[in-house]
């Protein structure tokens, strides 16, 4: 495993390398035990760890170095507005059409080379990195995720089973497939309407105390509603969050209560922003046009700001 590990997270690192597709979530809890109890910071890292592995499987880092080092300077920013500001963050864009962004434990944060391309500047990207970071803050997914164990050792009576016997490693070995499946489902699936409902709002106080316009996650979701949410690209984004539609109106009431319109008028980075992702969009552009030449991508007009 431990293997398996080093080399996605080199694949993660260098940004150009095949991603491992191997990893397995069966092994985020090294036993049973520690999914009665709370994780600590080295035990958060390793499960990030096989989490990162896991999810980058499917989809290995898009081969555009300065757009990696961007959003890696932006979401480092970002994420040390937090109250874990020394955790090993690391940040990385997918090579996927689909528009979404997911965290894992320990400081991991990803989003899609389609999300990306929906996006009009650096305060739009602020705002879904620190949607993103705040997951990880709030240790929404770890929390979730062994939640999911309890909750799945309860339902066999393993609890007391394991408590009797010591929490030996051949009980482990027996549950294990029963907590990576429901490791799997979470992020299929996703978090609690009220978990990324927090993360929305803590992520554009993160983005204003960064210095940026804290209008640009709004403005994101804003965009989003105005793609059909039928369409093959949104299909995991509406699986796993709320309808941009609701969190734009949850969002704005928050923001208003929070009087945030007063950061309004900070940094929104739409020069440098479309300055860095000129060649993706480019790249983008030459792969589609290859494949289906009328299918040459458009950027979408910025959403009004509220």
């Amino acid at each position: 495993m431990k293997s398996r590990i080093a080399a996605a997270l080199l694949g993660l690192t260098l940004l150009g390398l095949p991603l491992l597709a191997g990893a397995d979530l069966g092994d985020l809890f090294s036993t049973i035990k520690q999914a009665f109890k709370p994780a600590d910071l080295d035990t958060e890292i390793a499960i990030g760890h096989d989490a990162a592995a896991t999810l980058l499987g499917a989809s290995k880092p898009i081969n555009e170095a300065a757009v990696q080092d961007y959003v890696n300077k932006v979401g480092l920013w970002v994420a040390l507005q937090s109250d874990r500001p020394d955790l090993p963050w690391h940040f990385a864009v997918v090579d996927s059409d689909d528009i979404d962004a997911f965290a894992a434990p320990g400081g991991f944060v990803f989003l899609t080379r389609g999300l990306l391309l929906h996006m009009h500047s650096e305060a739009e990207l602020a705002g879904v990195l620190g949607h993103e970071i705040s997951h990880v803050v709030l240790k929404h997914h770890l929390k979730a995720l062994q939640t999911a164990a309890r909750l799945d050792l309860v339902s066999q009576g393993a609890q007391a089973v394991a408590q009797e016997k010591g929490y030996n490693s051949d009980l482990d070995n027996q549950l294990m497939d029963k907590v990576s499946s429901a490791s799997r489902t979470l992020y299929s699936k996703g978090l609690d309407k009220g978990d990324e409902l927090d993360a929305d709002r803590m992520g554009v106080v993160l983005a204003a105390r960064a210095g940026y316009d804290p209008y640009g996650l709004l403005a994101v979701l804003q965009t989003l509603a105005a793609v059909d949410p039928h369409s093959s690209s949104m299909q995991l984004l509406m699986a796993t969050h709320p309808a941009p539609e609701d969190r734009i109106i949850a969002l704005s009431a928050a923001m208003d209560a929070g009087k945030l319109e007063q950061f309004g008028m900070q940094a929104e980075g739409q020069e440098r922003f479309e300055g860095v992702i000129k060649e993706l969009i480019a790249d983008t552009n030459k792969e589609k046009a290859s494949a289906k030449p009328e299918a040459i991508s458009q950027r979408i007009l910025p959403a009004a700001r509220p």
